[in-house]
Formats: structure tokens, C-alpha cells, sequence
């Protein structure tokens, strides 16, 4: 055993005795790991310390020594050594003190500057000598490398039985163990149609928000398991339930091993480890057709590469995204000439594809990049039609007309399966009604209101099933018209002639069978726009545009316009005079070919220059009262003013070329306005110059 010498300096200092285990379990199950730590008091009581010297610390159980995050108690030791209050720092073992050679070496520096000891169970060390801190260097180094060993053991042992397919995880809605551990689908049959529903319909829909609102649209519940309770349940779908259920390649049947892993967290505040997504081909395990599913792989890759072009970020992932409604056809299409991202659409009164490049750039006279899409959209429509698709045929119609056959009778069948549940549902609530005693009010009234609840719910579902049935048979009973059907034959051919008659997102959609990307590149003329489409394949055609020069913002202009403004205000014209006259000299608004008064209005107001919409003349001091005048003799809000006026308990004339309301300048009038807005007369009529009360 090694063993320091402590000097009667060391023994007028505190003792401290550090305890700590890693978990809560062990906390709970562990307890000979706890008394053998606190014995250590008794060693503390042998090496000559007083009992009244002696302190445990003990706030940090159940905390790992990986760092120091949450780590109160052994905070405020580092706290008393670097005060010089402790004389030795006592631990069953180093690895109950830290796990960290960056957490351990300053322990030792601290100890080192303030002559403090460190005991475990095997001696007593002085840091401040070379034997010592080899001694305490090496217990560190060990018990860091003693983690990392225990762990990559844990690990590999788990590694092993997840190959084989025999590591036991929880399973989504959908699935069950049997006892043997084999993993089956749920017996419930409705509990299967409605997960292959989702599948289904999203492969028709590919985007989960219709997957939604069409399960919704219908009345269709979605299976959910509790965490709390191994029982499946039927919520509303969302977004998010129906997100797992197409993200999990369980449901292909693949046993799936480390999809996710934990990393430390970068902010050093924070306690634990944070949860990473792992793409596929970091995958731990995969085990393709270990269990029936309910897709095959093939379709969750599918799926999969659907997701993932739906989501679109001109700079993170650059995908076209979901094809919308919106008027620009070749949005997530757009890509710069200039630093080759993706551009994003804007819609202001028109359409843009935008760039921020110049603005990332510090460019002080144009701000982005930005194209108008009425500009561009028709020179590439006119190039998909006539170099790609004028050969193809297509049968759209009847291809959509058999997928709203088959949508209606996967509809059907599940709306049959949640009513049988539902049926379920009433005759288990009756049959706990009638086992119940009848004296027993306070059980028979709970049971009685569960009964009638089922019961509403069943009627409301074969209400809404009716509806649709109804619908369904309608729609069925339509006839197709022969020359529809003859059109819809040669649909390539007729496409231009169709063109209009489809909606945007379906256009869109169209366009990106066939192309790849659109680069937009202005020339050094500035008024010529070079678009080079490029097909799917490789190939690319170049089109060149004459389109507006860029929008420029100066310092210089914009303080040569405002000094003009203000001059034009101080010589009492108007907005709208002044707007024509400077439309004249030359001055324009952003984006147009003049001068707003708009423009010449926010000039203005922050110059200080008068307020309202425009220059007016003022009212006169005589004659009759403007409704300003009387709000502000009387202190009230002018809004209170009108607010008797259209109610109609103040009557008032109109002057007919300002249209403003006049009130006739009489001894009186502020008295009785002041009256009836006060409620102590019920009307007033000042549409006479004279009048009584």
C-alpha cells in the first residue's frame, strides 16, 4: 500500500468523503455499494482525523462522472479545495471522483496548489510529488479506459444478438410478440387495413398532409400504442403519426438495428446525450424479410426517395419539392447562374424566382437576383411541348379513373372494420351494463353513459358511411363520354390543347418527368437572360431572353429623391402633383415605370412633412366646426364623435366638396354634443343652423 505522510497541517483541515454511483438503478439496487463508500469515514477516523472534521458529500448519486454537468457536490469540493479548507479528499475508488482525464488533472492541479491529499481504499497519495502524481495519472487513465472497455463489451454483446434478429425491441401499432418471441402482425384486422390504408394512399397521394386530410375527409381513425400501456388504441390521424408510420422500414418487413445514436452535447450546459438520425447505409442491422410486412422493401425505398424530394431548402437539400398551386411553373426547378443554388419563388402581385447571392455578397447597388416567371415560364413551357412531349402517348384519364375505383374500395373496407369495431365497442358496454347490479347507482350510471357514448359514436359512423356509399354510387352511375375518352387516348398529341384546362401543381408535376433543372444566368448586357434547360439524361437546351434590367438601389438616388420631395412639399403641391412631376424628371418607384404617390407619401411621414395621405387645404378657423375642433374642446377621442354619427343619434350636414362633416358654430352646440355623448339626451339633429334643444 502507498502511503503519503499527513502532517498535522493536513489533519486541521476537513476530510471530505465523496460518494457517488453512475444511476438511479443502481442507487436503488446497488445499497453494498453505497455502505461499502460511506466505511470510508471509519478509514478517515484510522489515518487521525477528528469525527467533527469528517464531511460527506453525497448530492451526486445516481449522476455519471463522464463530466461534470449536474454535478453539484463535486462543484463545491473543487470550491473548498481552491480555499484551501480541505486536508484530504477521500473516495472508495479514483473512478467515483471522475471518469475524465480532463476533469482528473485539474483535481490534481488544485490539490497540487493547496497541499490537499487523495485517499482511496488502496492508500493515501500526495499529488505534489512525482510518485504520487504518476500513481494518480495512471488510476485515471484507467478508469476513463475502464468505461470506454465496459461500454464497447455492453455494445458488442448487443451487436451480436440484434444480427442475429433476436434482440428484443419495442415493436410499432401494427406488430406483436408472440411468446416465443416470433414477431407477427396484430391480429385486429382493422388495426392492418388502416396501416396498409396509409401506404396505400400515400403512394396515389405522395405527400402526408392529403394522406391526412383524405383519412380525416372520411372519418378513418389511426392505430396508436400508449408508451405507459402495451394496448392499442384509435386517435385522429396527424402529420406526425402518419410520418412514423411511412419512416419505419419495420413495417417492410426488415428487422432494423441502430437507426438513431447518441452524441454528447456540444452545448457543455446541457446534461446527457442528444439523439441523432443516422442515414441508411450507417445502419447498424438490417435483416430484409425477417417477418411478414406490410410493404416490401422496395416500396419503403420508394417511399423514402418521395419524402425526401418533398422537402425542400434552396441551400440545405436542394429538392423541387411538392408540386403546388402556385402560378410559377418552374418553382424548385430554378437554379442561379451566378453561384449555382437553388432560387426560391416569391410572390408579390407576380411571381419571382430570387437569388440572394449579390446580397450575401455585400453587392451595394443590386440586392439579388430576381426574375419574373411570366418572363421565362412560356419559353420553357413552349420547349416541353414541342421537343419532348408532342411523341408521347398517354391515358391519363382512365389510368384515374380504375385509382378512384380502387381508392372507393379501400375506403369502403375500412370503414367496414372500424364499424365492426365500433359494434364491438356497444355490445361490450351492454354486456357490462347487464352484469352490473342495478342498486349499485354510482357503477350502473358510469356504465350506462360509456353505452350511450358508443352508441353515438356508432350512429355517427354509419351516418358518414352511408354519405359516402351514397356519393360512391353516384359517382359510379356517371357515364364517360366517348369523345372524352377518344381525347384522353391521344393525350400527347393534345396536351398543348389540355394545357390549360389542368391544374398548376399537375403541370408541374409534368414538367419534372422530363426536366431536371432550369439555370437562369444574366448576361453582361443586363437586358439578356440566358435559360438552359436540362433534360433528364444529360442533355440541356439554351434559349436566350430579353427581359428588364436589374431593379438599382443608390445612396445617391435615394438622397436626390428625397431632397427633391421635400422641396416640391415646402412649395405645397400635392402627392399626387408631385408624383407627376418628378414621374417627368426621370425619378421612378422600385419595379415601375414611375413614381408613386405612395412613394412620395412615405417620404413624407419620415421627413416630417405634414400627415395623412395627402396635402390638403386646412380647415378654416371660422364658420362651421370640423368634427377634430369639437373632439378636442371637448376632450374626447374624434372616433367617439363618429360613432354617434353612425348610429345615427347625431345628425350632421355634409359639406359637398370636401364631404366632410360640418356642426354649426352656436353657443350651445359643445353643451348638447357633450349631453348626448354624456347619455342625458337620447338624440341631436344639427342639420339646421338653428335649432332647440
Amino acid at each position: 500500500m502507498n502511503s503519503a505522510p499527513i502532517l498535522p497541517s493536513h489533519l486541521r483541515r476537513k476530510a471530505v468523503i465523496y460518494i457517488r454511483q453512475s444511476t438511479g438503478h443502481q442507487v436503488i439496487t446497488n445499497q453494498e455499494s453505497q455502505r461499502m463508500q460511506r466505511d470510508m469515514k471509519e478509514h478517515a477516523l484510522r489515518l487521525g482525523w477528528p469525527e467533527s472534521l469528517i464531511e460527506i458529500v453525497e448530492a451526486d448519486t445516481g449522476t455519471s462522472a463522464q463530466s461534470t454537468v449536474g454535478r453539484t457536490g463535486y462543484k463545491n469540493l473543487l470550491s473548498e479545495l481552491a480555499m484551501g479548507e480541505i486536508g484530504i479528499v477521500l473516495s472508495y475508488e479514483s473512478t467515483r471522483l471522475s471518469r475524465n482525464c480532463s476533469d482528473w488533472y485539474p483535481l490534481l492541479d488544485l490539490c497540487t496548489l493547496n497541499q490537499c491529499l487523495i485517499g482511496d481504499r488502496d492508500g493515501v497519495y500526495d499529488p505534489s510529488t512525482s510518485n504520487g502524481r504518476l500513481l494518480l495519472g495512471m488510476k485515471g487513465i484507467v478508469s476513463e479506459l475502464e468505461l470506454h472497455t465496459l461500454r464497447g463489451r455492453l455494445n458488442a454483446g448487443i451487436d451480436n444478438k440484434a444480427r442475429r434478429g433476436e434482440l428484443v425491441m419495442r415493436l410499432p401499432v401494427g406488430y406483436v410478440h408472440l411468446d416465443d418471441g416470433t414477431i407477427v402482425k396484430d391480429p385486429d384486422l382493422q388495426v392492418q387495413e388502416c396501416i396498409s390504408l396509409v401506404f396505400r394512399t400515400f403512394l396515389d397521394l405522395r405527400t402526408c398532409p392529403k394522406v391526412v386530410h383524405h383519412l380525416r375527409k372520411h372519418g378513418l381513425m389511426l392505430p396508436a400504442r400508449s408508451h405507459t400501456e402495451n394496448r392499442c388504441r384509435f386517435e385522429t390521424p396527424t402529420a406526425h403519426s402518419v410520418m412514423a408510420l411511412l419512416r419505419n422500414p419495420t413495417y417492410s418487413g426488415a428487422y432494423v438495428f441502430g437507426r438513431t445514436r447518441s452524441v454528447k452535447r456540444t452545448d457543455p450546459t446541457l446534461p446527457g446525450f442528444q439523439c441523432q438520425r443516422l442515414p441508411e447505409e450507417q445502419w447498424r442491422v438490417v435483416i430484409k424479410d425477417h417477418f411478414a410486412g406490410y410493404i416490401d422493401w422496395d416500396t419503403f425505398q420508394l417511399i423514402q426517395s418521395i419524402l425526401a424530394k418533398n422537402y425542400a431548402h434552396h441551400r440545405r437539400r436542394e429538392s423541387p419539392g411538392v408540386a403546388r398551386e402556385g402560378i410559377a411553373l418552374l418553382a424548385g426547378l430554378c437554379y442561379c447562374g451566378c453561384c449555382g443554388r437553388q432560387m426560391t419563388t416569391g410572390y408579390a402581385n407576380n411571381a419571382y424566382y430570387r437569388c440572394r447571392c449579390l446580397r450575401d455578397e455585400g453587392d451595394p447597388v443590386v440586392h439579388y437576383q430576381s426574375f419574373r416567371s411570366r418572363n421565362i415560364d412560356p419559353t420553357v413551357q413552349k420547349a416541353f411541348f414541342f421537343a419532348a412531349i408532342s411523341p408521347v402517348e398517354l391515358n391519363l384519364y382512365e389510368a384515374a379513373y380504375r385509382r378512384t375505383q380502387a381508392e372507393q374500395q379501400e375506403v369502403c373496407a375500412a370503414q367496414e372494420r372500424q364499424l365492426q369495431r365500433l359494434r364491438y365497442e356497444v355490445n361490450r358496454a351492454r354486456r357490462q351494463y347487464d352484469q352490473a347490479d342495478p342498486e349499485n347507482r354510482l357503477v350502473t350510471q358510469e356504465l350506462e353513459r360509456r353505452w350511450e357514448e358508443s352508441l353515438r359514436s356508432l350512429a355517427e359512423a354509419e351516418q358518414r358511411v352511408e354519405q359516402d356509399q351514397r356519393q360512391m354510387r353516384t359517382e359510379a352511375l356517371r357515364s364517360i363520354p366517348p369523345e372524352l375518352r377518344a381525347q384522353f387516348t391521344s393525350v400527347g398529341q393534345a396536351l398543348p390543347t389540355l394545357w390549360p384546362q389542368l391544374s398548376m401543381s399537375t403541370r408541374k408535376q409534368l414538367l419534372r418527368c422530363l426536366i431536371e433543372k432550369v439555370v437562369l444566368q444574366r448576361q453582361e448586357s443586363e437586358e439578356e437572360l440566358l435559360v438552359r434547360i436540362i433534360w433528364r439524361g444529360g442533355a440541356f437546351t439554351e434559349k436566350r431572353l430579353t427581359i428588364p434590367p436589374p431593379v438599382r438601389r443608390s445612396k445617391w438616388d435615394q438622397a436626390t429623391l428625397v431632397d427633391r420631395v421635400t422641396v416640391l412639399v415646402e412649395q405645397g403641391h400635392s402627392d399626387q402633383q408631385i408624383a407627376q412631376q418628378m414621374t417627368a424628371e426621370g425619378f421612378r418607384s422600385v419595379g415601375v415605370s414611375q413614381l408613386k404617390p405612395s412613394t412620395v407619401a412615405r417620404i413624407r411621414t419620415e421627413q416630417g412633412r405634414a400627415f395623412g395621405r395627402d396635402l390638403r387645404p386646412q380647415p378654416p378657423t371660422t364658420g362651421p366646426l370640423t368634427i377634430g375642433r369639437v373632439a378636442a374642446q371637448l376632450g374626447l377621442h374624434r372616433l367617439r364623435i363618429y360613432h354617434l354619427i353612425y348610429r345615427g343619434l347625431l345628425k350632421l350636414r355634409r359639406d359637398p366638396q370636401t364631404n366632410a362633416y360640418l356642426i354649426p358654430d352656436t353657443p350651445n352646440t359643445l353643451e348638447l354634443i357633450r349631453q348626448l355623448h354624456a347619455g342625458q339626451i337620447h338624440e341631436l339633429d344639427l342639420t339646421m343652423e338653428h335649432q332647440d334643444a
